[in-house]
């Protein structure tokens, strides 16, 4: 054997040593690595699956406790909201509680149900769905409480900035209204009324208010019930026969006393 094959032998020897030392050196770190991201891999798809598996099975259950409440079968449907709301997933339970006051208004219980829109209003993160558990109790508050409290409740979102606004300005308008603050509701009525980004169904409620207040004699600004203006243009459009108008919400304003 020569010098130079001996030597070679050798050099190979040396590495096959610090590779084997290498490896039982860093071996555990590589193997634990390797099996981490296989488990976080898993992990992951094992919670997509289970979410997945959570939301239908939720989204079942609420669509069977909406029919319920539909039926009118009150006591099973607050049964079916209340286990929703207990193990649901977060949005399915914020459903859950929404009805859960729907159900009371339903069965006659307009102070618990405003109670309940309130303590929702008041646990709730996103300001959308916050504003709007107000807005619903400030509806309810017309019939049931005073102008103070309807304020107290949808005061705040009456303003350009508040994508329901017009919800706001009706409910703290006809609380106005009933509380014989003419001035104060036609105000309202009319920025519903002018409102370009106003539903249709919310503009014309706007304009029946205008009207009635005007029969009454209330002053209401001629360029809302002027017949050549684009709104009353609007509303001479509408086809009234084919609209819906018993599935308004609210009702028109009572003649005034």
């Amino acid at each position: 054997m020569s010098e130079d094959s001996f030597l070679r032998e050798v050099e190979e020897e040396l590495r096959s040593d610090k590779l084997k030392a290498f490896w039982r050196r860093f071996a555990p770190f590589v193997i634990g690595g390797a099996l981490l991201i296989v488990v976080l891999v898993g992990a992951n798809e094992v919670w997509k699956w289970w979410r997945t598996s959570t939301a239908a099975t939720a989204s079942d259950q609420y669509y069977a406790a909406v029919a319920l409440v539909e039926s009118g079968d009150l006591d099973a449907a607050t049964a079916a909201l209340s286990e929703l709301e207990a193990d649901g997933p977060e949005g399915y339970a914020t459903l859950a509680r929404f009805h859960q006051a729907r159900v009371l208004s339903a069965a006659g219980d307009a102070e618990g149900a405003i109670a309940a829109y309130d303590a929702l209003a008041a646990g709730l993160d996103q300001p959308r769905l916050r504003e709007l558990a107000y807005v619903l109790a400030g509806y309810l508050a017309v019939d049931h409480l005073d102008v103070a409290a309807v304020e107290t409740r949808v005061g705040s979102l009456t303003g350009e900035d508040s994508a329901l606004r017009n919800s706001a300005r009706e409910a703290l308008g006809l609380a106005h209204y009933k509380a014989g603050n003419v001035d104060d509701a036609r105000a309202l009525f009319e920025q519903m009324a002018s409102d370009p980004l106003a539903g249709q169904d919310m503009q014309l409620r706007a304009f029946v208010y205008l009207e009635q207040l005007a029969s009454t004699g209330v002053e209401v600004s001629e360029d809302i019930l002027d017949p050549d203006s684009a709104a009353e243009a609007a509303l001479e459009s509408l086809d009234l026969e084919a609209l819906d108008l018993e599935g308004l919400d609210t009702p028109v304003v009572p003649a005034a006393e």
